[in-house]
């Protein structure tokens, strides 16, 4: 029981990378970008690409795809999010504006690497495993919770103490009071897009080392998870995103080993439908006071 629970964490741990990523997006600027998933596929596909082409080391290939989920989130914040911010309907605008983006992210992967399934090479990652007693974890197990909780550590340090996060949360609270107190408010939400979409880069990579492929249509399976996860964790919380992501993975795992794999996403979703009549805001949101 203790070893399915440990493999949970580290399944969890990558849900919880991508689901920070959306939360970060919602909780700061109040926009949800339904382009993220493909920039998750993307990403490992880019990563295959760098470690076959150029035999990169796998740290290095995470650097770069971190730098590329930069890059990616910059161009997705301008193109797809920015020219609409003054219509009335901005929410519903963006959100629309980032499907169409996900859909040409992903056409455009299968005009470069094609429909097929692609995996990295073999010898990409140790397959030696480390015992502790009765617990058994590979070094790909360890490198994905290791890489995931340091980022989310770093985020969480990053929005907490630095200007940069002070501004973040300034702009989350009042954006127009923000810009009137001179916090460049297109600079904040041009990184804010940047940082959550490097996340979602990574934790593709991630996904694709642990089932060993990637697929064009890898963003959309993982999507409705992402989103079930920022919903029960409590919209716009990165705690929350980090414990419902765990919870997702250990239900999974937990389904797979005692009831049948086939039956995996109908009981972590009926956890979390559980959770959500508990606490209908979530496990960190907080409960809003409609005001007469």
């Amino acid at each position: 029981m203790l070893q399915q629970l440990l493999n949970g964490l580290f399944l969890g741990s990558i849900y919880a990378l991508f689901a920070i990523g959306f939360t970060l997006v919602f909780g700061i600027l109040d926009r949800l970008n339904l382009a993220h998933p493909s920039v998750f596929a993307a990403s490992a596909f880019v990563g295959i690409w760098l470690t076959d082409a150029y035999d990169l080391p796998l740290w290095l290939v995470l650097i770069a795809v971190f730098v590329f989920g930069l890059i990616m989130g910059l161009l997705i914040e301008r193109i797809a999010f920015r020219p609409l911010r003054d219509r009335p309907d901005a929410h519903f605008a963006g959100l629309i504006s980032s499907i169409a983006m996900a859909g040409m992210i992903v056409a455009l992967l299968q005009a470069v690497f094609g429909p097929n399934t692609r995996r990295f090479p073999v010898g990409t990652i140790p397959e030696d495993s480390l015992r502790v007693g009765d617990l058994t974890a590979s070094w790909l197990q360890i490198i994905i919770l290791v890489v995931s909780l340091g980022l989310m550590i770093a985020l969480s340090l990053l929005v907490q103490r630095s200007r940069l996060g002070r501004s973040m949360r300034a702009v989350a609270e009042n954006p127009t009071a923000a810009r009137v107190l001179g916090v460049n408010v297109d600079r904040v939400t041009a990184t804010t897009f940047a940082i959550s979409t490097a996340l979602g880069a990574v934790a593709g990579v991630l996904f694709a080392l642990n089932v060993n492929s990637a697929q064009l249509g890898m963003g959309s399976a993982i999507e409705l998870k992402g989103l079930a996860v920022i919903i029960v964790g409590g919209m716009g919380s990165l705690s929350g995103s980090l414990v419902g992501g765990l919870l997702l993975g250990i239900a999974e795992v937990f389904a797979i080993q005692y009831i049948g794999s086939s039956w995996r996403d109908l009981i972590a979703f009926a956890l979390l439908f559980v959770i959500l009549l508990v606490r209908p805001e979530g496990l960190f949101g907080k409960r809003k006071v409609r005001e007469v």
